[in-house]
Order: C-alpha cells, then structure tokens, then sequence
C-alpha cells in the first residue's frame, strides 16, 4: 500500500520504519525541514520501561495544591480560556483515583517491556548510534521521607510485575560515584537495571537515514493544513502551498497537533499539550566527573541523561496551550539543580535551553490504532514517554495496518 505518515518525530520515523520493512511504500511528512526537529528534538533521554507510569496518581493530587503559584512547580497549570485545557485537567483528577492509576500503569508497563525488545532488536540488526547506555536508571530522594514513600511505591510495582529494586545511600553512591559530591544529601533510591539512555533526537535523524535507504520519501517543509475526506474514508492530506497528497492509508503521529488536525473530521482525542523543559551542558574537561547512570530526581521531578560529553537535564510539565515560549525562570531552576548535586560541574557552559510540547493523554496511555475512517490510522498521545515507546508503537502499528495482532497485550484502537 501507500502510506502517508503525518509527523517525522521519532513516533512518525519508527512508524515509517515498520511499515517499509513490512513493503509498503512509504511517505514521511512533516512541517519542518528535517525529522525529529520538534518533541523529539531535547527531551530527557530516558528510555523507561522500569519507570513507565502515568503523572496522574493519588499522590499527585496534595502535591499540586502544594505547587499551585509557585513558577518552579514540577507541575504547573496555567488557566486559559480553553475549554480543551479545562477538560483535560478534570480528566486528569478524574485519572488519580485509586484504581485507575493501577489500571494505566500495568497497559505502559506491557507497552514499555515490549518497545525496550523491539529496540534492541533494531540496534542488533542495524548498529544504529544514538550515544546509548545500558546501565538502568536510578531514582534517587535526597529526603527520607521522599525515600519511604519511593520505597513502599517499588513493592506496589513490582506487585505489578515491574522490577525495581530499592537501594541505599551507600548503594546509590556506588551505582553512580558522581552523587558523592552532592550538596544535596543522597538518602536511597530505587533502580531499575534493563533501563537505558540515548539521544531521541539522533536516534531519529539516524533511523530516517536508515528509512531513506529502504525507500521511503521524507517531504520535509510539509505543513498538513487539513484532510479531504467523504462516507468511504479519507481522499487526500492538504499541504500548505503544495495541493493534497493522496494515499491508501494514513497514519496521524502529529503529537501536539493530532487533535486540531483530526477535530474536523469529528474525532476527539484527549491529547493535549504539556510543555517541558531541558537543559543541555557540554561537559568539557569535566566529564570524568559528571554522571553516566540516567538518573531521576524525586525532589525536583527532573531528569539527567549523559549523551556523549553532554550532560541532558529535563523536566517540568507546564500545561500552558500551545506556547512554546522558553521560561527563564524554568529553566534556571534545572541549572540550578545540576549544579547542587554536581559541584564539579559548575563550569560547564549550558548549550541548549529548549523547551517543547509532549502529547499527553489524562492517563498517559497513547492512542494507537484505527480512527473511524477507513485507511485512517493513530499513533499518538504517548506524553513523556514517547523515547520509551516509540520503537514497540511503531512496530504494533504495523501489524494493525497488516490485520496482524500486535505481540503485545495493550488497548489499541479498533
């Protein structure tokens, strides 16, 4: 078949790739001039299974009234008049009742394991280089209250089947020799071995290379303006500037953008904008001393990935519309943080600062599968997670497309 991809981030290039290895002819669309230039472009690059639970837990609700005013807030909601931004944080609430939050977590935690395989079966075949390391990811508390609570929420888990594994100070320190010097006190963490880091963005630059040589055509500058369609399915993608690109089949992975493109066609998905923050510092002549273990940092809710002689901080959730505007204020407060747990590194030079909109769902599961017209296809929706499931939702949308089930027990769309 002809396959139109809407969105080249790494949900839209690891769609494309499955769906040539599976012989379609393929066609990767998207506004920007290359792939991976938007969501995918900074994130944290933590590749998550271990970790894969949704923001919208019982616990969360005290914290939010705690952060409420505070512009440093790991969560922050910004009132718009938006009746989509309302609709979505009622959900939201509605998602950390107890119950549903065992319910999310086990559909991410299937999801999760089996895209972790499906990467490392790519890298396996292809040697694909995106500065990955295996060595887990640590979840540290530099409060002890902050710790008894991680370690009791690692026993509910792994009474879910996700491993994680409780360690102490002393354990923490030998995991990652870098939080030694912390002038915030380490006091325990949990770890969880099989999880990896990597550049998202490279990743996809790297894998789009690797499309291009099966055969599929990437149309950078691309914008889709809109979608023809009539009782029998859709007839065609309006580009800006370019007329309409017809295909068999079309698979939206336009993050943020999903839903405004598919409103008009009366089909509403919960996705909606979270925007986050990162900090990229270049390591110079001192990255003996910064971290390689991915870390997550329970107190300030961030995230710190090594990539090369990089060292990536990310983090906060701001559900703020679509304002991609950086915050300085956010941003500093990441710095900030680097430069308490890792003294050494306070001269490095910060790189990057760079903010981007992640497509949450209220629930944090993505929406993958068949929409209601025929040859309409999403992949979707995957909020923080999208590094962590990109290569398993690519592979499952696949097989949707092929009339195969996916290997994998989760709620596609039918």
């Amino acid at each position: 078949m002809k396959i139109a991809v809407l969105g080249a981030g790494v949900i839209g290039v690891t769609s494309a790739w499955y769906l040539a290895e599976d012989g379609h002819e393929v066609t990767l669309l998207d506004r920007r001039e290359a792939p991976g230039l938007e969501t995918s472009l900074a994130n944290g690059g933590q590749i998550s299974a271990g970790h894969a639970e949704p923001w919208a837990k019982p616990a969360v609700v005290p914290k939010i009234l705690k952060w409420l005013g505070r512009e440093d807030a790991p969560l922050l909601f910004r009132p718009r008049a938006d009746w989509k931004q309302w609709e979505w944080g009622l959900r939201f609430l509605a998602e950390c009742l107890p119950g549903r939050f065992e319910a999310s977590c086990r559909a991410l935690a299937g999801l999760a394991a089996y895209s972790r395989r499906c990467l490392d079966e790519l890298r396996g075949r292809t040697g694909i280089e995106y500065d990955a390391l295996t060595l887990g990811i640590l979840h540290f508390c530099t409060d002890a209250q902050d710790f008894r609570a991680l370690s009791r929420h690692a026993e509910a888990m792994r009474a879910l089947g996700i491993r994680r594994e409780v360690k102490s100070r002393e354990e923490c320190l030998a995991i990652e020799p870098a939080l030694g010097a912390s002038a915030a006190r380490v006091a325990g963490g949990v770890l969880t071995p099989e999880d990896e880091s990597g550049d998202a963005h490279k990743f996809t630059r790297e894998l789009a290379r690797l499309c291009a040589a099966r055969g599929v055509v990437f149309r950078g500058n691309s914008a889709v303006t809109g979608m023809d369609h009539d009782a029998r399915g859709i007839r065609g993608v309006r580009l800006a500037g370019e007329g309409t690109l017809q295909a068999d089949a079309y698979v939206v992975c336009l993050g943020s953008y999903s839903p405004l493109l598919l409103a008009p066609l009366g089909i509403n998905i919960p996705v909606y904008p979270l925007k986050g923050y990162s900090v990229t510092f270049d390591l110079g002549a001192a990255a003996a001393a910064a971290p390689r273990v991915s870390l997550n940092d329970e107190a300030k809710k961030i995230v710190i990935s090594r990539l090369g002689q990089r060292l990536r901080a990310a983090g906060t959730a701001e559900l703020a519309g679509y304002d991609t505007t950086l915050n300085p204020a956010r941003c500093e407060a990441i710095v900030a943080r680097v430069r308490e747990l890792f003294p050494p590194l306070a001269s490095c030079a910060v790189v990057d600062r760079w903010a981007g909109l992640r497509p949450a769902t209220p629930d944090n599961v993505p929406l993958i599968g068949r929409a209601r017209y025929p040859g309409l296809f999403l992949n979707t929706g995957h909020g923080t997670l999208g590094w962590t499931l990109a290569c398993g939702s690519g592979r499952a949308l696949a097989d949707l497309v092929a009339g195969r089930p996916p290997a994998v027990d989760f709620r596609f769309l039918q």
